[in-house]
Parts: structure tokens; sequence; C-alpha cells
């Protein structure tokens, strides 16, 4: 298994100081390459302190030109807030730089106050999502972008520098609702995994995936990528105290950055399946939704979260997890105290489970 660090830039409550979160987390990436994680990761998000990240790539552009091998993923560009031609462009200029190192990671976004503040309709995200991706995902391969769709219309634009090898099986999307994750086999994509219900309904929705991303391609999908809120530490105890006070609280940032308890989702074409998260969240309740959003995540003792990293594997087939270290306002060394453990007592043994396709050619 591959296992990537995930940095976030959270600061959600101005509870710290913004550069200080911003050297506190590239002290963390300058350490993974040494420490032997496999990819470092970032997230595109916009004017608030729910994540500080508003372009991936130049942040990965930075992580590039301090590492020699790790795998850099962008989890994720949201296509609706660029110009596509754009997005290609940095993709390949990244890959370039890094001599091939990228892992292209989309998504469409959902947060109100980001498509408002930039002026963009929601209720056409999903199509201008999907024009998007399939013009950057066939311009990465054929070294120019062209698409005449019904939201982006695109004349011949060479890529340079020109793309230098196949982003076949390294591009990839972050899905959520089961709708979009059908949307994304047919697109040819990846799964990027954000944990947020039980796994064994997030089983069922990958393997329609799977089934349909076999009938339109003729092959196999890559095998999707698992995010993780993790917290590591040697006594049960107070890996719970902390997983109850920050990994509950990063989901209720969650709930407020994306108003998961209004009813305006229902107002928006393509978000349906967020209209009814937020019944359910107004059901069952805030704290109740955070308890079962934190049973999700990895963390406890280094022997617990091994096992809970297998057990998402179990559900989800993935070859690489990401661990998020750093989120709500955690301090700063107990979220290093929290990746060195891990990075000591969980990564080796993550690091020699194989992957489920060599799994499953041993099986047959």
């Amino acid at each position: 298994m591959k296992v990537g660090l995930s940095c976030i830039f959270q600061n959600p409550w101005d509870n710290l100081n913004d550069l200080d979160v911003y050297q506190h987390e590239v002290r963390m990436a300058e350490q993974a390459e040494a420490l032997g994680y496999d990819s470092i990761w970032g997230v595109e998000h916009h004017f608030t302190g729910y994540t500080m990240c508003p372009d991936v790539t130049q942040w990965l552009s930075y992580v590039a030109g301090k590492t020699e091998k790790v795998e850099l993923g962008t989890m994720a560009v949201i296509l609706p807030w660029h110009d596509p031609v754009r997005v290609a462009e940095e993709i390949s200029m990244l890959d370039n730089l890094s001599k091939g190192r990228v892992i292209a990671g989309f998504g469409r976004g959902l947060a109100r106050v980001e498509f408002d503040t930039f002026g963009l309709n929601q209720s056409a995200a999903k199509e201008t999502f999907a024009e998007s991706a399939k013009m950057i995902c066939e311009g990465l391969e054929r070294g120019y972008c062209e698409i005449d769709g019904e939201h982006i219309k695109q004349s011949k634009a060479p890529l340079r520098p020109a793309p230098f090898k196949s982003f076949k099986g390294r591009s990839y999307a972050a899905s959520m609702s089961p709708d979009s994750i059908l949307m994304m086999a047919e697109l040819g994509l990846g799964l990027l995994v954000i944990p947020h219900k039980p796994w064994e309904e997030v089983a069922t929705d990958i393997a329609g995936y799977r089934e349909l991303f076999n009938k339109v391609h003729g092959v196999n999908p890559p095998a999707p990528i698992a995010a993780g809120w993790t917290y590591c530490h040697e006594d049960e105890g107070v890996a719970k105290e902390m997983a109850d006070k920050y990994i509950a609280g990063y989901w209720q940032t969650v709930i407020d950055h994306y108003e998961m308890n209004e009813d305006y989702f229902k107002n928006r074409k393509g978000y349906e399946y967020y209209g009814n998260m937020s019944d359910v969240i107004n059901d069952v309740g805030r704290d109740a939704i955070a308890d079962m959003f934190m049973d999700l995540q990895v963390w406890g003792t280094p022997e617990q979260c091994y096992e809970k990293v297998m057990k998402i594997q179990s559900h989800v087939g993935n070859d690489t997890f990401n661990a998020v270290f750093t989120y709500a306002d955690m301090p700063f060394d107990a979220a290093e105290k929290s990746f060195h453990l891990f990075s000591k007592e969980v990564l080796p043994a993550l690091k020699k489970v194989p992957s489920v396709e060599t799994v499953a050619k041993a099986v047959a």
C-alpha cells in the first residue's frame, strides 16, 4: 500500500495565524519523503479558513522543488472555478517540472460561498465539470485541448510544455454522491474517496462504479485513493480524547462551510443528494453525525490505526491511503507527534500490504 500526506491548511475559527498554519504544513511536507511517504497532496478552497490553499498546483510546485521522489497529488482542483485550458497547462507544467510525479485529481465544488463569491452559477457545475474534465483528460493525452460543448467551447489550444507521458491511471476525481461516482466512471477517472458515510454504503457505490467503468472503457479502473483524518497516540484514551475534540471538530467545520444543515442544496440542480443529506443532519443532529464521521476516521494507538486503515481497504479496495494529520485548531506540536508516531509505527506496516491487484491475481 502507498501512503500519502494531505496538507489542508485549516484555520476555521481564526484561532491561529495563517502564516503559522502555512509554516507548520510546510514543515510537515518537507519531512514526508525522508519518513517514507509516497505522495503529498493539497486541496483547493477559497475565501475562508475552512482550508486555505487557493492554488494547489502552486503548492505542489513548491513541494516538487523540495523533494525528489514523492508523487504530487491534487485533491482536488475544482474545475468549474477555472478556465480548463489553464488547468491542463498547469498540470502539464507541474509534471514537466517534477519529471512525471503528478497525480491529477479534480472536483466540481460544493460550497455556496465559493461559487457565489466567484460569481458562478452552481446549478451548472455538474455539466461544466464533465465537459472540462473530458477536455483536460483528452488534452493531456493528445497534447492539445479542444471541445465544442454546451458550456465549454474551446478552439484547438496546444499545451506547452507538452505532456510527455500518459495520465491514464493517474487521473482521479473527488466524488461523494452516487450519481457523481457513476459520472466519474463514464469519464474514465479514478476515485478520490473522502469518508462521509458508512463504508458499507461506499462499497456499494464503488461496485456500481467499477461495473460501469469496465463496461464503458473495457478495462478495470485504477484502485481508489482513500483519505482519512488521522490521530495516532500510544495511549488509546488520549487518542480518543483528541479525536473527540479535533476530528469531530473538523466535521463541524464541514457542516458550517458547506451549510449542510440548510435547505439551499434542494434548489441547486445536480446537488439533490446533498439536500437529502441536510435532512438527515437536521433529523439526527450535528453531534450524532459528527460521531459517525469520527468513527470512519483513523485514530487510536498505532495498532488501532493500522487496523482502521485495513478496514477502509476491505470496503474500498484502495491501494493508497492519504492521512490528514492537522485539522480544526489542533496544536501544532500535537499534530507533529501524531505524524511522527504514525510514520514510525504504522507507515512501515502499511507499506508491506500488497496491492489489491496483486492479491486478486494470487487468488485467481
